[in-house]
């Protein structure tokens, strides 16, 4: 006859709900999809097999006793699917993943090292780039972005840090010369070097302290395109061009050694961390499973390592003021 096993799934799907919103809800799919599919079974089969109306959605007695019929068969099916995934000792397979060059630098070496050597039989491809792209259409099983560029179709689970720093920082052969900057507005003064987006907007540099919220636009000799050239803006900026913006993380390691001092940073803005986002309507491959469980682990194992070290500082503060 046919009939097609998705529409089958969707039907039994439906009838486990109750309704197609909530079957939706449970498969993630959507209730036009679901009810599509029913009226293609029905079509197929040449009975109704639900009544609907505005409220509700009930089981003709065609339908009752096929979905009586078919739940076993289905259970079948997935015990024997079970038995097959039980000779699977290890997830494999291509996973590839479009991700902006700050995840890329600041978030993916934490994670791809360990991940590898959990899933030997994994291949990985990391496609970086800072335009927003459609992931079906290029290929890629899932991307890294901020809140504000994700799609409301998307799944999205939180990975690596929670929270960043927009972060300004400069030579100190630079800020000897030209003086160091005590409030935002000073920069106007300065030559700070600037990223320009891929869509040709250069977005003004946000601060805040205290409730206040301060915009500048300042100018410079120096702009590059954000992401790919932004170790070229850390290169001059150590080289006494100008004062350079960029994440927290990416410019950190260079307070240290002295080649960057910090300028600001009690105006340095903070932001929630990226996110690992996926289609919600297709079915998640094994080793996009893999990746999302591995990271989920991450998550829960570094705000325990955190609470504990919170727990810690509390009880040390509290041995101090005894």
């Amino acid at each position: 006859m046919g009939v097609d096993f998705g529409d089958i799934s969707a039907f039994l799907a439906v009838v486990k709900a109750g309704g197609f919103r909530d079957a939706a809800r449970a498969t993630g799919d959507s209730a036009s999809r679901l009810s599509e599919a029913v009226r293609r079974l029905e079509a197929r089969l040449g009975v109704r097999l639900l009544h609907r109306t505005t409220r509700s959605v009930e089981l003709t007695a065609v339908g009752r006793e096929l979905a009586d019929r078919l739940k076993p068969a289905i259970a079948e099916v997935d015990l024997a699917l079970d038995v097959v995934n039980g000779y699977r000792e290890r997830i494999a397979g291509r996973l590839k993943l479009n991700v902006p060059v700050s995840a890329a630098r600041l978030v993916l070496p934490d994670i791809v090292p360990a991940f590898l050597a959990a899933y030997p039989d994994i291949h990985l491809e990391i496609v970086a780039e800072d335009t927003f792209v459609d992931l079906v259409a290029s290929g890629c099983d899932a991307g890294i972005r901020y809140d504000e560029r994700l799609e409301q179709d998307m799944i999205a689970v939180p990975i690596g840090p929670r929270h960043q720093r927009y972060a300004l920082a400069a030579s100190s052969t630079y800020l000897d010369r030209c003086g160091r900057p005590t409030h935002p507005r000073d920069l106007l003064g300065h030559n700070c070097i600037r990223g320009r987006f891929a869509s040709g907007a250069i977005a003004p540099w946000e601060f805040e302290k205290d409730g206040e919220i301060f915009n500048v636009d300042p100018a410079g000799q120096l702009t590059v395109a954000v992401g790919g050239a932004a170790e070229l803006m850390v290169a001059a900026a150590i080289g006494g061009v100008g004062i350079v913006g960029l994440f927290e993380g990416w410019i950190r390691p260079h307070f240290s050694s002295g080649a960057l001092e910090p300028v600001l940073e009690p105006w340095w803005p903070s932001f929630s961390g990226p996110f690992l986002y996926y289609p919600g309507r297709r079915l998640v491959p094994a080793p996009l499973r893999a990746f999302i469980d591995f990271v989920k682990a991450r998550s829960v194992r570094s705000a325990s390592s955190q609470a504990v070290n919170d727990q810690s500082a509390i009880a040390s503060s509290s041995m101090a003021s005894a």
